[in-house]
């Protein structure tokens, strides 16, 4: 099993501390770097616990989880913009820059969305790859934005996630270059209903990007 290294800290972006995790392995160069965001109830902390960190960095990729304003431990810190509201889509760009990233691929589950969706738009050339789990905003974006996408997505979502899951594949079945994964069995969060599943997909769709 390949040497991983875990850290956390803060940087400071935009006016507030934004707290991340690091994971990656220690005797290669990373492949490329995964970019973790998360749902209204959870943190970076939750790509912890569930593994996703330390698997993403054992097969080789620098897998960086944020919290995202307001949330985890940057909760005392002022959002940028209210729930359902889309976030400007420079904000994911100073992440990358703050944390020295590249080129990423972007996992957005849920509340997400509304940072990850206009990045997606807005900086294409900036996201190798991208995991979108019933996003929020996906209504706030044209048919023909989506079409316009070439990025390679992997749009999953739980069977039981009715209407959140159907609702945001009904948009983000637009984009051109997307596959689709329905978990059996699972809800919202379905990457906690089933986490073996989960990081196999992950890393399957990983790999097909290198």
């Amino acid at each position: 099993m390949a040497s991983v290294e875990i850290k956390e800290g803060t940087v400071e972006l935009e006016g507030q501390e934004l707290f991340y995790r690091r994971a990656e392995p220690t005797e290669q160069p990373p492949i490329l770097s995964v970019l973790l965001l998360h749902g209204i109830r959870f943190s970076s902390e939750t790509w912890q616990t569930l593994g996703t960190l330390e698997k993403l960095a054992e097969a080789g990729y620098q897998a960086v989880a944020i919290d995202l304003p307001g949330l985890g431990k940057s909760k005392e810190y002022t959002a940028p913009a209210s729930v359902g509201d889309l976030a400007p889509n420079s904000f994911l760009m100073s992440v990358l820059k703050a944390l020295e990233l590249g080129p990423v691929v972007i996992i957005s589950p849920s509340l997400s969305g509304m940072y990850s969706l206009p990045f997606l738009f807005g900086h294409n050339g900036m996201v190798k790859g991208f995991i979108p789990v019933a996003p929020i905003c996906t209504e706030k974006f044209s048919a023909e934005q989506y079409t316009s996408v070439q990025t390679p997505t992997l749009v999953v979502y739980g069977d039981e996630d009715k209407p959140m899951g159907e609702a945001s594949f009904n948009n983000l079945k637009n984009l051109s270059n997307h596959k689709v994964h329905i978990m059996k069995g699972a809800q919202h969060a379905c990457y906690i209903n089933n986490t073996e599943e989960w990081h196999h997909i992950v890393l399957e769709f990983l790999q097909s990007l290198s």
